[in-house]
């Protein structure tokens, strides 16, 4: 089940949304400042092309990841968590996107704080 799943995440736009991390990635690894977040762009989009049967946990609550999370907050995370709550609420109207809308909702609160997370399998 959780391969279905992924296949029709991926192909009904979870490569969007895995390519918008990507973008996200790539624009802060140009940037000398912004390399500190690009192992977390790069993890996540990992999880947002397939996030069925996985689970992200806190991996590091030190001060650098607050005060990452924080830059990321304000250049980044706030238009990958609209683009995300968008995409849910769309979802939302039907009764088959429900799960997948879902999905969307824990994307879009992660995607304000992704530094200092870990990608596991469940």
């Amino acid at each position: 089940m959780r391969t279905l799943m992924n296949v029709l995440w991926f192909i009904f736009g979870g490569w969007i949304s895995g390519s918008l991390w990507v973008l996200a990635g790539c624009i802060f690894a140009i940037t000398i400042v912004g390399l500190p977040w690009v192992p977390a762009a790069f993890r996540m989009a990992g999880f947002s092309y397939f996030p069925f049967g996985k689970l992200v946990v806190d991996r590091d609550d030190g001060p650098a990841s607050l005060v990452l999370n924080v830059l990321w907050l304000v250049f980044a995370g706030w238009w990958l968590a609209l683009h995300h709550l968008v995409l849910a609420v769309a979802l939302a109207v039907t009764i088959i996107g429900l799960p997948f809308a879902w999905q969307h909702v824990k994307l879009a609160l992660l995607s304000l704080t992704p530094v200092g997370k870990a990608v596991i399998e469940v």
